[in-house]
């Protein structure tokens, strides 16, 4: 199995940092969410943050694709770099770019309404990386098989679960082959069972070589990636130290 879209991008090495963050911070009103940021994740290696809710997690994984811009620091993922410091127009620039590397996958899943489920998971591959449409629908409906969705192709994002919509959201974000995956609670609209399988589904990716930077109050699903654990402070990141690692899934 594959999580790649494309031959032509080079596939990392296990071990090879492909998520570098360095002094990276963020402020609301004058209250500090993060500061001084440094993490390097590498590929085959996953890290679950961990924490209260409003301290700022999911604000971290948005800064590190751009769709919100930091105070200060950089993000580098294989060569692309993004500068929170840059100019508008570059920093545009520059997030476009690194999302060719770094996938995001929202608690709200963020289909688009108008396009099939299969039209969805297409969507990266054929307009932004120019796959051919046959290639990138047979990858396409690998990766629903693999979520276990492929009978819901030809539906749109109404017509699904939450948990359905989920699993869609991955595939899309699987589809066009990043190094990097950003999830933000990717086990809160799943039942056990289903997230017994996405745990088993995304350690075979992180066995694979894909790196996963996941926010999360599931321990268990924590533990199922193998993943590193580590909460967001205003004096850095914290591995190792976050008591709540053990806590359970919250309904």
């Amino acid at each position: 199995m594959t999580v790649s879209a494309s031959s032509s991008t080079a596939t990392p090495i296990s071990g090879e940092a492909v998520l570098t963050v360095r002094g990276l911070g963020k402020s609301f009103g004058g209250r500090t969410l993060f500061a001084a940021v440094d993490l390097d994740v590498c590929a085959g290696e996953a890290l679950c943050l961990m924490g209260p809710s409003g301290t700022g997690k999911t604000t971290f994984l948005r800064c590190l694709v751009g769709f919100e811009r930091a105070d200060a620091g950089e993000v580098a993922s294989l060569g692309s770099v993004l500068h929170a410091s840059a100019t508008p127009m570059r920093f545009r620039g520059e997030a476009r770019r690194l999302r060719q590397r770094v996938g995001m996958v929202f608690q709200g899943c963020h289909l688009f309404a108008h396009r099939t489920v299969l039209a969805n998971v297409m969507e990266g591959p054929v307009y932004v990386q120019g796959v051919p449409a046959i290639e990138a629908e047979r990858h396409a409906r690998r990766l629903l098989e693999q979520m276990d969705v492929a009978h819901r192709a030809a539906a749109f994002p109404h017509e699904l679960s939450g948990g359905e919509q989920q699993r869609v959201a991955l595939a899309r974000a699987l589809a066009v082959g990043p190094a990097v995956l950003l999830l933000d609670e990717p086990t809160s609209a799943l039942d056990d069972e289903r997230v017994g399988k996405l745990s088993e589904l995304l350690a075979s990716f992180v066995h694979e070589g894909l790196a996963i930077v996941a926010v999360t109050h599931d321990a268990a699903f924590a533990n199922a990636l193998g993943a590193r654990v580590a909460r967001l402070g205003s004096h850095g990141l914290d591995e190792g130290k976050y008591e709540g690692k053990h806590e359970g899934r919250r309904g």
